[in-house]
C-alpha cells in the first residue's frame, strides 16, 4: 500500500462570495467523499484562504503566498491506494466544485 497525497486547488473568491446553502452543498459533498473513502482516508485537512499566509524566502518574511494565482491550495486529504491508478480513481470523486485536484505520491526515504 502506497500513500498518496489528493490536493484540492480552488478560487478562493468562489467561496467568499458564496452562499450559506452553496458552502453547505460543498461541505456535504466533502462527507459524503470521506464516507465513501474512510478505509482509504488517513488524514484530510482544510486550509485557511492565501490571506492568512506566510511566505518565507531568503530568510524574508512577507504576509501571503509565494505568487498570485488564480487557484490557491485549499486542503488536502492524504490516502492509502494500492496503486496510482486507484489514487487516481479516488481523486476523481473528490469535490474541488470551482477547480481542480492534484495527486502526488509520497516519498518513502529509505
Amino acid at each position: 500500500m502506497a500513500e498518496y497525497l489528493i490536493l484540492i486547488y480552488e478560487h478562493e473568491e468562489s467561496y467568499a462570495t458564496a452562499t450559506p446553502e452553496l458552502y453547505a452543498e460543498v461541505m456535504e459533498a466533502h462527507n459524503r467523499f470521506g464516507e465513501r473513502f474512510a478505509d482509504k482516508i488517513v488524514a484530510g485537512k482544510a486550509l485557511k484562504d492565501t490571506a492568512a499566509a506566510t511566505s518565507i524566502r531568503n530568510d524574508v518574511v512577507t504576509d501571503g503566498p509565494f505568487v498570485e494565482t488564480k487557484e490557491a491550495l485549499g486542503g488536502f486529504y492524504l490516502i492509502n491506494a494500492e496503486n496510482l491508478d486507484e489514487a487516481l480513481e479516488i481523486a476523481k470523486q473528490c469535490p474541488a466544485r470551482f477547480g481542480g485536484v492534484e495527486v502526488r505520491p509520497i516519498h518513502v526515504f529509505e
